[in-house]
């Protein structure tokens, strides 16, 4: 498929341990790519990425489908002055087999599903400026995969959020804002398997547009990277306690 002169962009849907290869060796064949989150198993590997598509001025775009939902965008375009953030994602991981259960490919809930509420936190808040974190891993594994993840992130001017994901939970998905002068909470923002908007079409509509059109993607890599570096600080703040 690299190959052929006829394909203009790829879908990197693969383990997490597979996105920098396997974009890389898309981007060297002359690809756009739309990556599927994350981008990279850490902010190294999503800046080393963002710079081979720069070189090669090729579009590279961290597959974030929730962030074309229209009901996602109008909630967080909603938010008016916020003060705090709340995101979760949890569900029971019943397989031991399942990639998400292996370190080796990049599993673990940090990365499959912390990247989600982390983006969500920035997408309202920004960039934090500290970070507390815990998590637990698989007693049973000798991989130490991490299972429940839980994070404090604050922000300037005295604006937190708090970040909780799970393979060990009834699943479980939400965003909770508290503003000034209100709360408001967005059931299932992660997901729309029976809504009559289809977040993915969405997505990848958007990335052909900006393929076409010769524009930045709707996702930039600097964000990606950005969002890798908070899930890098959130892991090393957990396994410095």
């Amino acid at each position: 498929m690299l190959e052929d002169p006829e394909v203009d962009a790829v879908y990197i849907p693969l383990v997490n341990a597979l996105h920098r290869e396997w974009s890389l060796r898309a981007l060297a064949a002359g690809k756009h790519v739309l990556c599927e989150k994350p981008l990279g198993m850490n902010a190294a590997e999503a800046e080393e990425l963002a710079g081979a598509a720069r070189d090669a001025g090729l579009q590279l775009m961290e597959a974030f489908m929730y962030r074309f939902h229209p009901r996602a965008r109008a909630f967080v375009e909603s938010v008016r002055d916020p003060l705090y953030v709340h995101a979760t994602f949890g569900f029971t991981m019943h397989d031991p087999s399942n990639y998400r259960m292996q370190a080796s490919l990049g599993g673990g809930a940090l990365l499959d599903v912390g990247c989600y509420a982390v983006n969500a936190a920035r997408w309202i808040l920004g960039e934090p400026v500290g970070v507390l974190a815990t998590l637990t891993r698989d007693a049973s594994r000798n991989d130490g995969v991490d299972t429940t993840v839980s994070a404090l992130l604050r922000f300037a001017g005295g604006k937190t959020a708090s970040v909780w994901v799970s393979f060990e939970s009834p699943e479980d998905q939400g965003l909770f804002v508290v503003e000034r002068e209100r709360t408001q909470r967005l059931a299932l923002p992660f997901s729309a398997w029976r809504d009559p908007d289809d977040p993915y079409q969405l997505m990848v509509e958007s990335f052909a547009d900006s393929v076409i059109e010769n524009r930045a993607v709707a996702i930039p890599p600097e964000d990606s990277i950005a969002n890798m570096r908070v899930l890098d600080r959130i892991r090393a703040a957990a396994e410095a306690i």
